[in-house]
């Protein structure tokens, strides 16, 4: 009978490692948010690894267009779960650990009860909106938090909320990112990544993670490791903590999918986000009011007797359009059209 810990031969040989680090991996619990060009080399060195219990959270399917970035997946996996895909995969790879599929999104009603059985969390998000939510149930509950951030040639790995020798935390999200929710930036389809650049800080937010298990004094708390793959730059800041207290989480915006959208369209009303010349080129149909018109429509949004849904290209300014709406009319029905309308815009 071949010997369990064979696999893990060469990390226990590590100096400073042995079995006493392998067994801490194996009684290790960690939760992966986001199973996309993050999530996945993360996962796969976690189980690797032989961390002994892996949750994976994610509420999307695979698409053609992940299949460049996104490793677990190949092309007879379009249109499947992606935790479902990753699960069955890692499991594979390594049967000995314990691999836990949760195929919904993550939201301020339901981050608490799924963080609360795990020892960490990394956040493979794409979005702010989710970053901040894991950031704040974090704080909240004292876990750390594993963050990781790609676009174009650049990107970013730190690990937030990470308990001191003198009891205090090390600095979170809104430390350094105090105004996340109202940034702006592309995601990777509409910016561009370079896939190498999703493995390398995929694997970085699972040595982060390893390291928090093993040999924590040499993490990246309180730093912000920063790279660049077009010239090989990389650098280490320090943070510091500031001022900004936590003491709830933002509520999330709710989303509806194309296909419930057209399956009950006449349950809504619908409005596109876009510009004019957008809306002109291509939509779903709908009324159209440009985000910067918003505040000049406020009647009419008050009026409507239907649930309303706001859509764009992404996802994004929708979203964003939503959050403003509940903040005047909290009662409303609101929703952002999931993913916006760039799957269907050449179809």
């Amino acid at each position: 009978m071949s010997n369990p810990l064979e696999r893990y031969h060469c990390q226990m040989a590590l100096p400073g490692f042995g079995s006493s680090s392998q067994e801490l991996l194996k009684n290790a619990k960690v939760l992966i948010v986001g199973m996309g060009g993050l999530g996945c080399p993360s996962a796969q060195y976690l189980a690797s690894s032989g961390i002994g219990t892996i949750g994976l959270a994610d509420d999307d399917t695979v698409s053609e267009s992940n299949l460049h970035r996104q490793i677990l997946y190949a092309p007879e996996d379009i249109g499947k779960s992606k935790v479902d895909v990753a699960a069955k995969k890692l499991q594979q790879q390594n049967p000995s650990v314990k691999i836990i599929p949760f195929n919904f999104r993550v939201t301020s009603e339901n981050v608490m009860d799924l963080i609360s059985e795990f020892d960490l969390i990394i956040e493979g998000t794409d979005n702010f909106e989710t970053k901040c939510l894991l950031n704040d149930a974090c704080v909240l509950t004292g876990k750390p938090l594993v963050y990781g951030a790609i676009y174009q040639y650049e990107g970013q790995v730190s690990i937030w909320n990470v308990i001191q020798k003198d009891d205090t935390y090390s600095p979170n999200y809104r430390d350094v990112f105090p105004n996340a929710e109202e940034s702006q930036v592309p995601n990777c389809r509409e910016g561009g990544v370079l896939p190498t650049l999703a493995g390398i800080v995929g694997c970085m937010q699972a040595n982060e993670a390893i390291k928090y298990f093993t040999n924590p004094e040499d993490s990246l708390a309180g730093k912000l490791w920063m790279m660049n793959v077009l010239n090989g730059k990389t650098q280490i800041i320090k943070l510091r903590k500031t001022s900004v207290q936590i003491t709830g989480l933002p509520q999330s915006i709710e989303t509806i999918t194309f296909e419930q959208l057209m399956q009950e369209k006449d349950h809504f009303e619908i409005i596109d986000v876009r510009t004019p010349q957008e809306h002109e080129q291509f939509n779903i149909g709908g009324m159209n009011i440009p985000v910067e018109e918003l505040q000049d429509h406020s009647n009419y949004i008050s009026d409507c007797s239907k649930s309303i849904v706001m859509y764009c290209l992404s996802g994004k300014r929708s979203a964003e359009v939503v959050k403003k709406i509940k903040n005047i009319f909290p009662e409303k029905e609101v929703f952002s059209l999931k993913d916006g309308i760039q799957k269907y815009k050449h179809t």
